[in-house]
């Protein structure tokens, strides 16, 4: 086991710390720097062409690049794209029938020269299986003559004066295949929808659910709305009978829009001020214009609007401007997607 050097301070592993993150980020930026249009052109066009034909983009690489290839391929998948991982030596040994005809093969190897790798890359290329190579160095390795396409990350140096371990060239790799991943997606215009339906889970997948199925309080079942000429006191009541309700109560005019809302903030404060205002028309009382939201918009359509105008109820209408339901905060706070909530 490795002995701690004496002397060494906090300060001094710290500024390591940060000598490591600082390389990494330099790794990344001399990528992106010598890339060249034309590869990167020809990549995204195997790419969308297998997409198109509703193949798979397969990644395969060996080792600490192997990891960085399911993060790849994790990344493409979630865009829309099929993509899976093939561990090349387990490809030699019948997996090679994961990978068809439609398919692409994405090949990770930093010297370019890695055996099993190299291997893989010759046998799908007899099957006319289009290969994309992300190598370091330039194109005259083996696994970058045998690719369509090399996406070059130039001469990277790994972090620290030891360079023992992949970092700074597994970084550099796992960030070119993000950048690829996203441009295709942006190339097939793939939208917040698309990312929905392949995210249905955890906060992203809250944050991008219609707004509609996640209302507690709906016209007709649990939500009150009055028309602006009933009176504050019998408003309330209205309220009162429906059982549990929300922070609000919507107002609307006589066509049925929402024009209005009254919260328990503006309650407590009219009571304050002059309870006598009970029995003038809720109208006179009410917020005029309140922010509302779409029935056609989604969790994090809610989400904004509740942080940038503390605003803890959104009334939710239809396209003619009549009332759906009520969103209240505590409904966005309960999907774990915000840690706080607005202000009425």
């Amino acid at each position: 086991m490795a002995k701690a050097r004496e002397g060494q301070s906090a300060g001094d592993e710290l500024a390591f710390v940060r000598a490591v993150l600082r390389a990494e980020r330099d790794a990344i930026e001399a990528v992106a720097s010598q890339l060249e249009a034309t590869q990167i052109e020809a990549a995204l066009a195997i790419l969308e062409r297998v997409a198109k034909a509703e193949g798979a983009v397969i990644v395969a690489g060996l080792g600490k690049s192997g990891i960085i290839g399911k993060k790849i391929a994790a990344t493409l998948a979630s865009l829309g794209v099929a993509s899976h991982d093939v561990h090349p030596s387990e490809a030699m040994h019948g997996d090679l029938g994961r990978i068809r005809a439609k398919d692409c093969l994405i090949a990770l190897s930093f010297s370019g020269e890695t055996e099993e790798i190299v291997a893989l890359a010759a046998i799908v290329r007899q099957d006319n299986v289009p290969v994309i190579a992300i190598t370091g160095g330039g194109d005259g390795n083996a696994l970058a003559r045998l690719a369509d396409v090399n996406l070059s990350l130039g001469a990277i140096t790994e972090a620290t004066e030891l360079a023992l371990a992949p970092t700074c060239s597994t970084t550099a790799t796992l960030a070119l295949g993000d950048a690829i991943a996203l441009a295709l997606a942006r190339r097939r215009s793939f939208t917040a929808d698309d990312f929905a339906k392949h995210h249905p889970g955890g906060t992203l997948g809250g944050l991008l659910r219609p707004v509609v199925d996640v209302l507690r309080f709906r016209v007709g079942q649990n939500l009150p709305v009055v028309r602006e000429d009933v009176p504050v006191a019998e408003a309330l009541q209205l309220g009162e009978s429906l059982g549990r309700r929300p922070g609000a109560l919507l107002i609307t005019d006589d066509t049925g829009r929402v024009t209005g809302i009254f919260t328990d903030g503006d309650l407590r404060r009219l009571v304050v001020k002059d309870a006598a205002k009970l029995a003038q028309p809720i109208g006179t009382v009410m917020k005029r214009g309140p922010r509302t939201l779409s029935d056609t918009a989604l969790v994090r359509d809610a989400v904004r609007l509740m942080r940038e105008h503390r605003q803890d109820e959104v009334p939710i209408v239809d396209e003619q401007g009549k009332p759906v339901g009520m969103l209240d905060v505590q409904d966005i706070m309960a999907m774990r997607v915000v840690q706080n909530g607005g202000a009425s």
